[in-house]
């Protein structure tokens, strides 16, 4: 899953769509605000976002070694770090649009 920081001036909307193309050489358009994930004791926020890719070429980075296209089942048996799977799961749910969470 595309991150990072927002840049000083920057939207979050633009931070994503940026870090999307810097992690993955691919071009996204932001279709819906989803929610936020609220790290409190780091002082760490993370805003989500659904997108559709609308353009690039699937790129490795330094911050992705591996980087490709999967149905949504095997995409989230692919997915093993922290709460990452929870993230994307209330994104696809539209009934917890918008979220909060905090921990």
């Amino acid at each position: 899953m595309p991150g990072g920081q927002v840049e000083e001036g920057e939207s979050l909307k633009a931070a994503a769509i940026r870090e999307t193309k810097e992690e993955t050489g691919v071009d996204i358009e932001v279709l819906k605000f989803c929610g936020i994930y609220q790290n409190v004791h780091n002082s760490i926020c993370n805003t989500l976002f659904l997108a559709k890719p609308v353009g690039g070429e699937l790129a490795t980075s330094p911050e992705s070694l591996e980087v490709g296209f999967f149905p949504i089942d095997q995409a989230l048996e692919m997915v093993t770090w922290k709460n990452f799977r929870q993230r994307i799961e209330y994104c696809l749910n539209e009934h917890t649009h918008p979220f909060y969470i905090e921990f």
